[in-house]
């Protein structure tokens, strides 16, 4: 499940205009160059100044202690909520458990109530060069790792090159403009780009995880190793056993307690995460308080199952927190790779198929609502005709594009929730026709007599139930359509080595996108990437123009703008079905935990912000 947001200025019409928007915006324009500053952002707004303590959205005062067994909602890298058989997340291959990477500091980390700004970690402050595609960090000598030995610049140099060469695609694409990373000394680190990055990469790079350049010169950096990597976070891997639990332990005498941007987080001395098959195994161990928060995934046990005795009696609880102001995607890919779907027509039948009105009645009891969009709950959605901003950047690509872009935002239908929809199956029906796809029997069949099928690729019963109705749907109107389902690693190989007709997944993306966020999962070169996020394998040379847009927005005004014309293109070429999506965090927790009050608009890291209320485990016999 994935994390990134809005710019300015396209406002002229034609190829002038587009070609001026597509001139390299200077990054962090506010931000001076040749001082050190404490922070960036994407167009130079800090909330917090040189001297801030802490973060508005902490409890500095958190009592810390206690155990925090969770099943946790979002996942990164190639990460996995099944099983896990590596302890490097970082790498392309393998299942490693989540949150692996609290074990490990970053040169900077976000502040959660601000869209894009990130406060100095291991670093202490950063000198933006004058063409701004050199950055000259200062790092803190109090960094250490869990074994006590300094974290230098050399461990950072090493890390980002690592990463380069063999790191998962989320961490290596951004870095692939990276054309030096030098200590200079122990304590001062210089990156260096060619000027072909975004002006917004280094927002991400200066988040990823730092390596032990001591322990990955001794062991390989690959998914063959369950032996815990050398970190310098505020928790380290403790007890485990491959595919059934991992604990994170809090390190006593972490070294960056003190900083401001840790203070009144990673309050549990223990983080444990089980791992089971399915999700009804899961719940079970929710209700016997094995588990003690989840956000449930499931309508149905939201609606009907919080009837055992443990919620009857008050000890467990029921609460929906706001959803965060990120873009998200939940949608089912269908794969271009596939000869069979890279006609559009092929692509629009298939989603006509799908009667969202009657699944959310049966299935959801109306707790969901439709997705339309691949930037859903932001204002990156488009909405209505192409406005005169969005022409500057669309018409000079008109050949290249959809006639359906340049009219009203593509939606998906609404059904007559009759699980049969008589008119959209008809339409879904000859659109086939008109893409060579003759009824032949029951089936249809192209002019070389071969059936069209389509399978989807799940890994939980649940979606069996979902899809089968679409299924059903897709063979009325002579698709061979079937489900198969599978485990959860060879899901992931199979998601990850694009072997699949269909797949459903749900992203969300940061509040500030960059170019490098939208690459992996749109721009034509991820296609072929085994383990990006480019499920659908769009390849197209329009798209990856709207990329660059995005990446050189000056301002949020402009960004909007480009990520709109994006999305308007990305609908209308049908790559993505839009699913659903929930406005709120669904989460159930045994009464035991305190937790902010306000909770940040940009981000719900339970596991780092909650605390422990002793009062409260106390009272329902879990002190």
């Amino acid at each position: 499940m994935g994390r990134v947001l809005p710019r300015r200025d396209f406002l002229a019409l034609g190829a002038a205009a587009t070609t001026a928007a597509l001139l390299p915006a200077r990054a962090f324009a506010a931000i001076p160059t040749g001082v050190k500053v404490h922070g960036l952002s994407a167009f130079g707004d800090l909330k917090y100044k040189p001297d801030f303590t802490h973060f508005d959205y902490v409890n500095v005062d958190a009592p810390q202690g206690g155990i925090f067994n969770f099943s946790p909602s979002t996942w990164d890298y190639n990460q996995s909520t099944d099983t896990f058989n590596t302890l490097n997340s970082f790498s392309l291959k393998g299942d490693a458990p989540p949150r692996m990477e609290m074990c490990f500091d970053s040169l900077m980390v976000p502040a959660l109530d601000e869209p894009d700004a990130v406060y100095g970690q291991v670093a202490e402050s950063v000198i933006l060069s004058q063409d701004r595609n050199s950055f000259e960090f200062s790092l803190r000598g109090e960094a250490r790792f869990h074994d006590g030995t300094p974290l230098t610049a050399e461990d950072v140099a090493f890390t980002l090159n690592l990463y380069k060469e063999n790191g998962h695609p989320k961490l290596s694409q951004p870095l692939k403009h990276l054309t030096e990373a030098v200590a200079v000394s122990a304590r001062e680190l210089r990156l260096s780009f060619s000027g072909g990055q975004s002006s917004r990469t280094i927002l991400n790079v200066v988040q990823f995880p730092i390596q032990s350049k001591a322990f990955y010169t001794a062991n390989p950096f690959d998914s063959s190793q369950l032996n815990p990597p050398l970190g310098s976070g505020p928790y380290k891997v403790g007890r485990w056993s491959a595919g059934a639990l991992i604990e994170y332990e809090r390190v006593a005498d972490y070294w960056g307690n003190h900083l401001p941007v840790n203070r009144g987080q990673y309050n549990f001395q223990r983080i444990r995460i089980e791992f089971y098959q399915n999700r009804n195994a899961g719940f079970e161990a929710f209700k016997k308080g094995e588990i003690l928060y989840r956000e449930e995934a499931t309508s149905r046990v939201w609606a009907t199952a919080y009837d055992f005795p443990a919620f009857t009696a008050g000890k467990v609880v029921k609460n929906e927190f706001p959803g965060e102001k990120l873009p998200s995607m939940q949608a089912t890919a269908v794969n271009q790779r596939r000869e069979q779907f890279r006609d559009p027509r092929v692509r629009q039948a298939i989603a006509l198929c799908f009667d969202f009105e009657w699944t959310r009645r049966n299935f959801f009891y109306d707790s969901y609502e439709r997705s339309q969009s691949c930037f859903e709950k932001s204002d990156f959605r488009a909405e209505g005709m192409p406005s005169s901003q969005e022409l500057a950047l669309l018409e000079p690509l008109r050949d290249q594009l959809p006639p359906e872009t340049f009219g009203d935002a593509v939606t998906q239908p609404t059904s007559d929730g009759s699980g049969r929809d008589r008119k959209m199956l008809g339409k879904a029906a000859k659109l086939l026709a008109e893409a060579g796809w003759k009824r032949s029997g029951d089936l249809v069949a192209n002019d070389k007599g071969r059936r069209l099928s389509a399978e989807f690729l799940v890994d939980d019963e649940v979606f069996v139930q979902v899809y089968s109705p679409w299924v059903a749907n897709m063979k009325a109107v002579g698709v061979d359509a079937s489900i198969r389902l599978v485990d959860s690693a060879q899901y992931q190989i199979r998601q990850s080595t694009f072997d699949f007709d269909l797949i459903s997944a749900g992203f969300l993306f940061s509040a500030t996108p960059t170019r490098d966020d939208l690459e992996i999962f749109f721009h034509s070169r991820s296609a072929a990437i085994s383990g990006s996020r480019n499920l659908p394998g769009t390849s197209n040379p329009a798209i990856d123009i709207l990329i660059d847009a995005v990446g050189a927005a000056k301002d949020r005004e402009s960004l909007t703008v480009a990520m709109r014309a994006l999305d308007r293109v990305l609908r209308a070429r049908r790559d993505w079905i839009p699913s659903w999506y929930l406005a709120n965090h669904r989460s159930a927790y045994w009464d035991m935990f305190g937790f902010p009050e306000q909770k940040p608009d940009f981000g719900f890291p339970v596991e780092a912000l909650w605390w422990v209320d002793k009062g409260k485990a106390a009272k329902i016999g879990k002190a």
